[in-house]
């Protein structure tokens, strides 16, 4: 069986189980048993056009197809309710996460989830997404952290006189440098794996600092029409941390 015929089986498998409850046994264990003859399959080769037509097939016939209320408004424009600064980490993505649906989330995905302070030169494109968010007057603004970032890793390797040896990455992630510097000072006693698990956090409240430097986000905020917010998500234990902020950090929630 070819590969593409191999999901669009696992595909049609997972339409049955949806429609017939009593099937639910026989049905799951045919799709564990082809999950494991098209993991074999993929040791030997993969076929990324072939992963996207599948992919894109199961997106247009279980949601699209499925959900033309949904469509139609979408259609019309968009109403997000947050915008999401979350890291490019491909274990992470938000809408996964956090199970975001279209037209939910706005999102700006970078190396290690910062959010730069203001300057319209040097960081123009963050810049026009925030501006573009706060013209749209979405409610919540969220910052995502995660354990086992490579960026703030990175961050934390930094050398003391900030020599580079990366083209970009080492320049990006020195916007977490007054969380590193924080770490150090609390926790300069600790071993390094711990110091990266207290900056992933501590990156996190210095973003959230630095978005009160853009002068439409701290107008937001005092007029009540924004919100900014926290989070961490550590894939390793499946929890996620929250708090917030309103000129001052809240005790964080876990869920």
């Amino acid at each position: 069986m070819a590969k593409g015929s191999y999901e669009k089986a696992i595909v049609s498998l997972q339409k049955l189980l949806s429609e017939k409850e009593e099937l639910k046994s026989v049905v799951a264990e045919r799709i564990d048993e082809i999950t494991a003859e098209l993991q074999m399959t993929s040791c030997k080769s993969f076929d990324p056009v072939q992963r996207i037509k599948t992919g894109f097939y199961y997106f247009k016939t279980e949601i699209y197809d499925k959900n033309p209320e949904l469509f139609e408004k979408l259609k019309k424009g968009q109403d997000p309710k947050f915008l999401v600064f979350a890291c490019s980490d491909s274990r992470v993505s938000p809408s996964h996460v956090l199970n975001f649906q279209l037209g939910e989330a706005f999102m700006l995905r970078n190396i290690a989830n910062m959010v730069p302070p203001y300057d319209k030169t040097k960081y123009s494109g963050v810049g026009a997404v925030i501006e573009y968010i706060v013209h749209l007057k979405v409610e919540n603004i969220l910052i995502i952290g995660h354990s086992a970032c490579g960026g703030i890793n990175a961050l934390m390797e930094l050398l003391e006189d900030c020599s580079e040896s990366t083209d970009f990455i080492e320049d990006w992630v020195k916007i977490g440098l007054p969380a590193k510097a924080k770490v150090l000072a609390e926790h300069g006693d600790k071993t390094f794996e711990e110091q990266v698990k207290y900056c992933e956090k501590e990156a996190v409240n210095v973003s959230l600092a630095n978005l009160l430097t853009y002068p439409f986000v701290s107008d937001a905020l005092v007029n009540k029409t924004s919100a900014l917010k926290g989070g961490y998500y550590d894939f390793m234990k499946g929890r996620f941390e929250l708090w917030g902020l309103n000129f001052g950090l809240s005790d964080p929630c876990y869920i």
